[in-house]
């Protein structure tokens, strides 16, 4: 993908990128029509955060230097934001090394939304501070651990494609159509999303175009 530079009008919230490798649909709704609905997932995870989102709040223990809520951007990628906690960890041999640490409620998850979020942050980091990151942590709230995630290619190159893919939409202003899967169910928006009626409208415009067919080839046959 060609590389790209945006600027500072182009910049669309880092967190969008979350619900866009989750659901296309549900970033349009909150991040273009501007909707949105807390239930107890997301009050879960507002709590969870509270915390980590005073930028005040810094902490230094031995030769580990702890600061939250640190404001990043990217000009490649067009997205700004905030990463949770950024630790840096002080040694007489290595120097300073620096880890990057996204906090979740729950548990992990069987897709990459999380992953993908926190690499994002980490291309962030690394074009303000002129650095390279390999890898950085999500912690869970519910298991009470932190997982290690790997900035590889693969997981960039995946970073970079919804990135674009959610300037595309935005500029024409797009909301991707509902279509209707298991994880409707947690999901805040289903109400304001309604996926059923999308895949309802789906059955009605097939019926309409075989009808149109029909009524088309029925009128090339009349002489």
């Amino acid at each position: 993908m060609e590389a790209r530079c945006y600027i500072e009008e182009d910049l669309l919230p880092l967190s969008g990128i979350q619900h866009f490798a989750y659901c296309e649909r549900q970033w349009g709704l909150i991040h273009i029509e501007n909707q949105w609905e807390e239930n107890v997932l997301t009050a879960q995870g507002r709590l969870l955060h509270k915390r980590t989102d005073d930028p005040l709040l810094k902490e230094t223990r031995g030769s580990l230097a702890t600061t939250r809520a640190v404001p990043v951007v990217s000009y490649t990628l067009g997205l700004y934001g905030v990463a949770d906690v950024i630790e840096i960890e002080k040694s007489d041999k290595k120097g300073s090394e620096l880890n990057i640490v996204e906090y979740k409620r729950g548990k992990h998850k069987p897709d990459d939304r999380d992953e993908v979020q926190l690499c994002a942050q980490a291309i962030c980091l690394e074009e303000m501070m002129g650095i390279s990151l390999s890898e950085g942590f999500l912690y869970y709230g519910e298991t009470r651990h932190r997982q290690r995630v790997a900035f590889d290619e693969v997981l960039r190159s995946r970073v970079r494609t919804l990135a674009h893919r959610m300037h595309e939409l935005h500029a024409r202003g797009e909301t991707p159509r509902a279509l209707k899967s298991g994880k409707c169910r947690n999901c805040s928006l289903i109400g304001i999303c309604l996926p059923g009626l999308g895949n309802a409208n789906s059955k009605v415009n097939s019926y309409i175009n075989h009808l149109l067919d029909e009524l088309k080839e029925e009128s090339e046959v009349i002489p």
